[in-house]
């Protein structure tokens, strides 16, 4: 099938967890209300089959919140299905600022998609280099955290 990029720009619900499970629900309830293939994300999960060869190519793939900002080592299997923080250096280098505002995000992202190829300095999306994996920013209103902006990609 390939690779997906996706990304996703969603409030902030307590913890980076809180939000992922949060942003979780809202996705399966989308592309998987009504079908009855799966009752749940657990069943999702569950099939390896379908997760080990396809996946769903969305925030979905993404089972565990890691607090570390290094990258993936070596595609390494407890590093697949991982979302980790953007970090602070990375943050600065994109946005110019340490707390980045929505707008900004979408600004940024957009950009990348954008880029002439070879790109001469790597884009937002480059950050999440193993596919299987997502980044995410915290993202400021009024200088409080309101939003994270979720992308990765998934698929082969």
């Amino acid at each position: 099938m390939g690779a997906s990029d996706w990304d996703y720009v969603v409030p902030c619900a307590g913890s980076v967890e809180d939000s992922l499970r949060a942003l979780h629900a809202e996705e399966f309830a989308r592309q998987y209300g009504g079908d009855d293939a799966y009752a749940s994300i657990e069943d999702l999960w569950a099939d390896d089959e379908f997760m080990g060869n396809e996946g769903t190519h969305s925030i979905l793939d993404i089972r565990t919140v890691v607090a570390t900002a290094e990258p993936p080592a070596d595609h390494r299997s407890e590093d697949y299905f991982t979302l980790r923080p953007l970090g602070r250096d990375r943050v600065l280098h994109h946005f110019g600022t340490e707390r980045p505002t929505r707008e900004q995000y979408q600004e940024v992202f957009a950009r990348g998609w954008s880029a002439p190829w070879p790109r001469p300095e790597p884009t937002l999306q480059d950050e999440c280099a193993m596919r299987w994996t997502g980044r995410y920013v915290v993202l400021f209103t009024d200088g409080r955290p309101t939003h994270l902006g979720v992308f990765g990609s998934s698929g082969d």
